[in-house]
């Protein structure tokens, strides 16, 4: 069972088929995570901004991307709040740290502090992604889980329930793995996460797990490493 896990987890799929937030789905993650807490792994959680803004879209709109790339981060800044809030009525202690300060809101981040909330048995939230723009929540899910020493990145999906060679969506040929090395994702290609966030993981030899949050208990299996989605390791 691994014991100090961070998850990662998108914006768009806070929302489900809604806009901003979904309700049930905010409870379910924070029922899952209780139930994982309550067994004395230690979580850490960043999470994206995409069910508010993503920056291609702002690009599109004619928004410069540095100001873009601000903007998305701000909403993942109101996802991190709205999650403290549904997981603090379920029991769980939680602490939101930002890469941009804000202090009326949030904790600035500091990674000692951090890893001792951890510690103490809270949640922790990183938002505002790595504070820079032209990184993703993906590479900031590999910094930050690098930073507080977690033993994996759990890559929880909306729609799908690991990798595959091919959008499932698209192709019902697609075939899932069951286990991927790093130089085979960039090898291939495939739609993990962004290549900076897999080479930091590569580098730092950071365990991955991509799986679908859509079903009931899936955080807990894979924090106690049952057979479930994609396992990402270092060697092929």
């Amino acid at each position: 069972m691994y014991q100090r896990v961070l998850i990662k987890l998108s914006g768009e799929a806070l929302a489900g088929k809604e806009n901003g937030f979904n309700p049930a789905i905010l409870t379910s993650i924070a029922q899952e995570v209780k139930a994982v807490t309550d067994m004395g792994v230690q979580v850490a959680l960043v999470v994206g901004g995409g069910n508010f803004i993503r920056g291609k879209f702002a690009e599109q709109m004619g928004i410069d991307r540095v100001q873009a790339d601000y903007m998305g981060m701000l909403g993942t800044v109101i996802n991190a709040i709205a999650i403290q809030a549904v997981f603090e009525k379920h029991g769980i202690e939680t602490r939101v740290q930002t890469a941009i300060e804000m202090s009326k809101v949030a904790e600035p981040f500091i990674v000692r502090r951090a890893i001792r909330h951890l510690e103490k048995g809270r949640v922790v939230i990183f938002a505002a992604g790595t504070g820079s723009p032209y990184f993703s929540t993906d590479t900031t899910a590999a910094l930050r889980a690098s930073e507080i020493k977690a033993d994996v990145i759990l890559v929880a999906k909306n729609g799908t329930d690991g990798v595959y060679d091919d959008d499932p969506n698209r192709n019902k040929n697609a075939v899932k793995y069951d286990h991927l090395g790093y130089n085979e994702i960039i090898r291939k290609n495939l739609n993990v996460m962004d290549q900076t966030a897999i080479a930091m993981c590569k580098d730092v030899g950071m365990e991955l797990v991509v799986f679908g949050m859509n079903e009931a208990g899936n955080i807990k299996r894979a924090v106690m490493e049952e057979p479930i989605g994609t396992k990402i390791t270092k060697e092929d």
